[in-house]
C-alpha cells in the first residue's frame, strides 16, 4: 500500500471516528431549536434522555472490563452530557407550562410512580448521580467477574436498542408526532445505520450489531408515524 493510500485510509478512519463520537449528538440540536421555537417541550419523551444515560452509563462501566474502540468510550461521554444538558432544557420549558405549573413531585419522595416526573433538574441530577454511584460499586466489586462484565455490557446495549421506544410510545398515546422534531428522527436513522455498519466493519462486539439493528428497525417505525399521523394535534 503506497503512501497515499495509507493516507486516505487514515482519514476515512478519522472521519468515522470522529462521527462515532459526535454523530450521536447531532439528532438533538433540531429537536432543541423546534423545543426553543415553540417554547414547549410536550412533544419530546424524557424517557428518551433516561435511556440514554442509563446506556451510556453501564457501557462505561463495561468498558473497564473489556476494552473497546475508544472512539465508542467518548461517544458514551458526549451522550451523558448531552442527556443533561437535554434534561435542563426540557425541564426549564415545562415549568413554564401553565399545566405543569403546580407539578411538586421530588426524587427523594421515592414514588415509583412518579419516577421520572420530578419537578426540579436537581431531582433528576440525584437520580442520575446515584446510578452513577450504585454502578461504579458494583463494577469496582465484580471487575473481574466475566460473567458480571458481559452482562452489564448486554445490558447496556440492550437498553440502547430502547432508545426510540419511549418516543414511539409518546406519539402513539397522542395520536401525534406534533412537537418532535421529524429532523430528530431522520438523523437517528441515519446514525444509526452509519452504526450498525461501522460495527460491522470494525468487528464490534455482537452486543453493539444487535443494538444498532434494532434501533434502526424502531426508527422506521416513528417516521411511519409521521406519515401517518400527518398534522394531527396531540389529543
Amino acid at each position: 500500500m503506497g503512501v497515499a493510500d495509507e493516507l486516505f485510509m487514515t482519514l476515512v478512519e478519522f472521519i468515522s471516528s470522529a462521527f462515532m463520537i459526535f454523530g450521536g449528538a447531532l439528532p438533538y440540536i433540531p429537536q432543541y431549536l423546534q423545543m426553543r421555537k415553540e417554547n414547549s417541550s410536550e412533544g419530546f419523551s424524557l424517557k428518551v434522555c433516561l435511556v440514554l444515560l442509563t446506556a451510556n452509563i453501564l457501557r462505561i462501566a463495561f468498558w473497564f472490563g473489556k476494552f473497546y474502540e475508544t472512539p465508542l468510550l467518548i461517544q458514551s461521554i458526549v451522550m451523558i452530557f448531552t442527556m443533561l444538558f437535554m434534561l435542563e432544557v426540557c425541564i426549564r420549558l415545562r415549568k413554564e407550562h401553565p399545566l405543569s405549573s403546580n407539578l411538586k413531585k421530588s426524587f427523594t419522595d421515592f414514588e415509583p410512580s412518579d419516577f421520572w416526573n420530578w419537578s426540579t433538574y436537581t431531582d433528576y441530577l440525584q437520580s442520575i448521580i446515584s446510578m452513577i454511584v450504585i454502578i461504579s460499586l458494583l463494577t469496582y466489586a465484580f471487575v473481574d467477574s466475566s460473567a458480571y462484565i458481559e452482562g452489564i455490557g448486554t445490558l447496556s446495549l440492550c437498553t440502547e436498542a430502547t432508545l426510540a421506544l419511549p418516543q414511539l410510545f409518546k406519539n402513539f398515546s397522542s395520536g401525534s408526532t406534533q412537537g418532535m422534531s421529524v429532523k430528530m428522527v431522520m438523523l437517528w436513522f441515519l446514525g444509526d445505520s452509519f452504526k450498525t455498519l461501522y460495527f460491522i466493519m470494525r468487528a464490534a462486539p455482537l452486543q453493539f450489531l444487535l443494538c444498532g439493528s434494532i434501533q434502526t428497525l424502531v426508527d422506521v417505525f416513528i417516521l411511519y408515524q409521521v406519515l401517518s399521523y400527518g398534522d394531527e394535534k396531540p389529543k
